[in-house]
């Protein structure tokens, strides 16, 4: 009785189109059984050719050459970008940090300098920025914003290791809430990052740094 039942489950497949390989997935039967049952249900010729058209192994194979094509392309592009931008100046490093702290920077404390972000390569060039100004990182409180779930200590050893700053210098905030339960995950390996400094001249200079920047655009 059983394996009548199974037989119909495979002639229906075998019906609805479907190859040798693809029933074979779905049910543990032999191939050469599988030659006997369906020896007067061959598939046509239409199918046959849309079956080996969209094969895994052409799927992938397709994918695969469009992946190295877009590499090919986007290595290109990066070449020219290189060379347009090139060695920033001193100058230049010091706009480039302005316009991040306008986008990224906190504004609601005129007594400090802070930028947030979860991008390492982010949170390194506002290292860089910040020596242009005149802010040595030995004087800065970093903050670390993970979830309960995540590596403390890992973490920690991460962000002191990238940025050269001391252990001492960190700080913690845990939420309650897990990275298990988000489902944004990317970008967020090593949690939220503030570099914050504590300085009420520098908060102000940035702030009119920043004010210059809208009248001028205004």
């Amino acid at each position: 009785m059983a394996l009548r039942k199974l037989k119909e489950k495979v002639l229906e497949m075998r019906r609805d189109g479907m190859s040798y390989s693809q029933i074979k997935a779905v049910v543990k039967v032999s191939k050469s059984t599988l030659s006997l049952w369906l020896r007067d249900l061959p598939l046509s010729d239409s199918r046959i050719r849309k079956l080996r058209d969209y094969s895994a192994v052409r799927i992938e194979r397709c994918r695969n050459t469009k992946a190295e094509k877009k590499q090919s392309r986007l290595s290109a592009v990066y070449k020219k970008v290189s060379s347009n931008i090139g060695k920033l100046s001193d100058r230049e490093m010091f706009l480039c940090g302005l316009f991040l702290y306008w986008g990224e920077g906190s504004k609601t404390n005129r007594y400090s300098v802070e930028i947030t972000n979860t991008d390492p390569a982010m949170i390194k060039f506002t290292l860089l920025w910040f020596e242009t100004i005149g802010i040595n990182k030995e004087f800065l409180v970093v903050r670390l914003k993970i979830y309960k779930d995540m590596n403390k200590i890992k973490i920690l050893e991460y962000w002191s290791k990238l940025l050269n700053i001391s252990q001492s210098q960190f700080r913690f905030h845990i939420k309650k809430s897990n990275q298990s339960d988000i489902t944004y995950k990317s970008g967020f390996g090593y949690g939220t990052c503030s570099v914050v400094y504590w300085d009420r001249d520098k908060g102000e200079y940035i702030t009119q740094c920043l004010s210059y920047f809208k009248n001028y655009f205004l």
